[in-house]
């Protein structure tokens, strides 16, 4: 088995981590892995913008008021507070590196940008770059990172396990010849084992600090907005590790999600509804202000529901968006990937209605982190969606994801750099062993536990829950972990099985989280708790669970 060094480990290609990256290699070797190409991630596919405060009409404490106001009750105000404190100064540093965010028309006073309102937002402070914001930004961090000497990329690699000194411990004091044994030390990350597709075999990778910065899970569901890469691999690893896992209940469906055979995933802006459109019956009928008073521009949560109650009235298999009261020009200058995109489909959004379902969309929990990345782990570190810091609370605020990626990057690079953490460890690793794993010739049964886990999480444990449901699901879950962790002794490691594993464990983790908070709060809606309860207020739902590594 190889055995590579670096500095500093970034798992994952998006915002998150190619900011950590570029901080990073002032100080010292980054290696970026990533399991497909660089520039497939979830930032890549991200619409709308960055939220942040760049009006003279707008202010810090409304974003903060608006941001808990979405997280009903579970944001940390602290970390809402220097994270919206940090915005303007994120935005300058990104527009250092090339980013150009769309501008007003016309001149006179104001801000210069074209800013966005979304939903739960009570101004407009959502800088874009058109509609293809996180393809903008993901093209000129990548276009910086790559220029940069001291970052190397891994394409084609997928992270498997993290790899402990803990872990290394357990294995010497039960014989196993794994080099050396630190008697008492602490517990801490040294690196990861990675699957190197190119190569097809099994690397190890130390570090001084490694990053977890891959995103969050879609793919656990059936319909999502996210990419195919959206397996949950950062908080799967992390609680096989031991790591306290956060929130998972809260998991955010966008509302509007295009409905058409064709492109099961394409996301239709909250800044659609931002810029006047209407949800509406397919005979035109609007009904959000029978939910909200702010109608469309109410938060994720509260449409998302809304949309879900009214198909399951009529029956219907989606609602519409009609913005037709916007000119054709107007909305191509505006919106001009979806416009194209749409107009591709046959649906001109100046004159059709567009048909929209619910779709998962966002984590809101993962791995307990700090703004500064810091998790319960001496080594490891969280940024972006797959960490939880307390931001985002019971629901995120419409465009503060982006926003949080590049504060708490720039917050956590400080810090490892700050601490020394720079070096990559001496100690053996130990070597990657397959035992007596063949390789398989069943990829029918991989994909057939894929649908199942997907199909199962789509139906018992979606938008309204119930506890009914929750425990079904719960049973049948464990029951396909058990098949996989077969599975994965039993056979030759590929991409597709670590990833069905991890969607499996991630699966897990949402039920327990969601089975255990008995209320409904934001996102988590339950039949049998109609109501938030007062005990709950701030309490967070934790998952810590002793490392299992390949036992599970």
């Amino acid at each position: 088995m190889r055995t590579l060094d670096t500095d500093y480990l970034v798992i994952g290609s998006g915002i998150a981590g190619l900011m950590s990256a570029l901080h990073l290699a002032r100080h010292g070797r980054v290696m970026v892995v990533t399991k497909k190409a660089r520039a497939e991630s979830n930032t890549n596919y991200a619409q709308g913008g960055i939220a942040c405060v760049m009006a003279s009409e707008d202010s810090f404490e409304q974003h903060v008021q608006d941001t808990l106001d979405a997280g009903a009750g579970l944001c940390d105000e602290a970390v809402v507070r220097e994270v919206v404190a940090a915005g303007p100064e994120s935005i300058a540093e990104l527009e250092a590196y090339g980013v150009e965010f769309t501008e007003r028309l016309s001149g006179g006073e104001g801000p210069r940008y074209d800013l966005g309102r979304e939903g739960g937002h009570s101004r407009r402070r959502v800088l874009h770059a058109g509609d293809i914001t996180g393809r903008e930004v993901e093209s000129v961090l990548l276009g910086r990172a790559q220029a940069e000497t001291a970052i190397t990329f891994l394409e084609h690699a997928m992270a498997i396990d993290l790899i402990t000194t803990g872990w290394i411990d357990s294995l010497s004091s039960r014989g196993s010849d794994c080099g050396e044994a630190g008697a008492g030390r602490e517990n801490r990350c040294v690196g990861v084992y990675i699957l190197d597709e190119n190569t097809n075999e099994v690397l190890a990778v130390r570090s001084g600090a490694t990053i977890l910065a891959t995103g969050g899970g879609g793919k656990v569901y059936l319909y999502t907005t996210n990419p195919d890469i959206a397996t949950g691999d950062g908080v799967a690893m992390a609680w096989r590790a031991g790591l306290p896992i956060q929130n998972m209940e809260f998991i955010q469906f966008h509302p509007t999600c295009l409905f058409h055979p064709e492109a099961r995933s394409f996301l239709i802006s909250e800044a659609v509804r931002g810029e006047g459109a209407k949800l509406v019956h397919a005979d035109g009928r609007p009904f959000m202000s029978k939910y909200d008073a702010r109608g469309e521009l109410a938060p994720r949560d509260i449409v998302a529901r809304a949309i879900d109650h009214e198909m399951k009235l009529t029956g219907a298999p989606c609602v519409y968006l009609d913005i037709r009261g916007r000119s054709r020009r107007y909305l191509k200058k505006r919106f001009p990937n979806i416009y194209a995109k749409l107009l591709s489909l046959g649906l001109d959004m100046s004159k059709d209605l567009i048909p929209v379902v619910p779709a998962a969309h966002y984590f809101c929990g993962g791995v307990q982190a700090g703004v500064d990345g810091r998790t319960a782990m001496p080594g490891l570190y969280a940024c972006g969606e797959t960490a939880c810091t307390g931001l985002h609370g019971a629901n995120r605020l419409a465009s503060n994801s982006l926003l949080e990626a590049l504060v708490c990057a720039r917050r956590m690079a400080d810090g490892i750099v700050t601490r020394g953490e720079g070096a990559a460890p001496s100690l053996a690793i130990p070597p990657w062993e397959s035992g007596a794993a063949v390789p398989s010739d069943e990829a029918i049964v991989v994909e057939h536990n894929w649908n199942e886990v997907r199909t199962c999480m789509w139906d018992y444990v979606g938008i309204v829950r119930s506890v009914k449901r929750l425990e079904r699901a719960e049973r049948r879950i464990r029951n396909l972990r058990c098949e996989i962790r077969q599975y994965y002794l039993d056979y030759l490691i590929t991409s597709d099985i670590l990833e069905l594993r991890n969607i499996a464990d991630v699966a897990e983790l949402i039920i327990r989280s969601a089975l255990s908070r008995k209320e409904s709060r934001g996102l988590h809606n339950m039949l049998d708790y109609p109501a938030p309860s007062d005990a709950l207020m701030g309490v967070n739902t934790i998952i810590q669970d002793p490392p299992g590594w390949r036992a599970w």
